[in-house]
């Protein structure tokens, strides 16, 4: 249906999204976890999150999805602290 300008699922117009395997960040700081995060290009997101966070030393007890799990760039990570 080139009249309707509909995509037919070309592969050069399909865009790619690289996959990636969740690091482990169990045991990590706040801190450690979003650099890694960063890094990975991955987003973090805090589940149980209080008002004020010693992201220094309180560390990362849970990850969903966990580490080693392939998941698209860009993804969010929630962790349990």
């Amino acid at each position: 249906m080139p009249y309707l300008q509909v995509s037919q699922g070309n592969q050069e117009e399909i865009e790619q999204v690289e996959q990636i395997q969740t690091p482990d960040i169990v045991g990590k700081s706040i801190k450690e976890a979003e650099k890694i995060m960063k890094e990975t290009e991955l987003e973090l997101v805090i589940e149980n999150q209080t008002e004020e966070l010693d992201k220094e030393n309180i560390v990362v007890k849970d990850q969903t999805p966990k580490a080693g799990i392939t998941v698209n760039k860009g993804s969010k990570i929630y962790i349990n602290l």
